[in-house]
């Protein structure tokens, strides 16, 4: 652990890591906990909106889009606290996660260095 290059691999490794589904998730919770709504808002003050137009639209936060008989547009958006609370969650376990995946490093080299000691002897 104190050697530059074991430290500068085992740094490659995590960032090698970091391309996976959970970081997947945590983008997409980042996304519903500070995206912007500007689009959904927009979409209510739209009397007859254009499928183009729609297209280029990021719906990402709305969880669901109804209209009811009466002819009003209904927007319902996915709950930003839970986002929230959901990326914190998620920090904590990779913190956890990662502390542990040190510690075994550790214990692998203080059982690599007890097999040498007693191989001296």
């Amino acid at each position: 652990m104190t050697r530059d290059d074991i430290h500068q691999y085992i740094h490659s490794l995590y960032q090698k890591k970091s391309n996976t589904l959970s970081q997947q998730v945590r983008f997409g919770y980042e996304r519903l906990a500070f995206g912007n709504t500007a689009d959904a808002v927009k979409l209510l003050f739209t009397d007859e909106p254009l499928s183009e137009d729609l297209s280029q639209y990021d719906f990402f936060q709305v969880a669901e889009i109804k209209r009811p008989k009466e002819g009003a547009l209904e927007i319902k958006f996915f709950d930003r606290l839970k986002a929230l609370e959901k990326l914190e969650s998620l920090q904590q376990s990779e913190h956890h996660s990662t502390s542990d995946f040190y510690k075994a490093i550790i214990s692998g080299i203080k059982n690599s260095e007890q097999e040498d000691n007693h191989e001296l002897l």
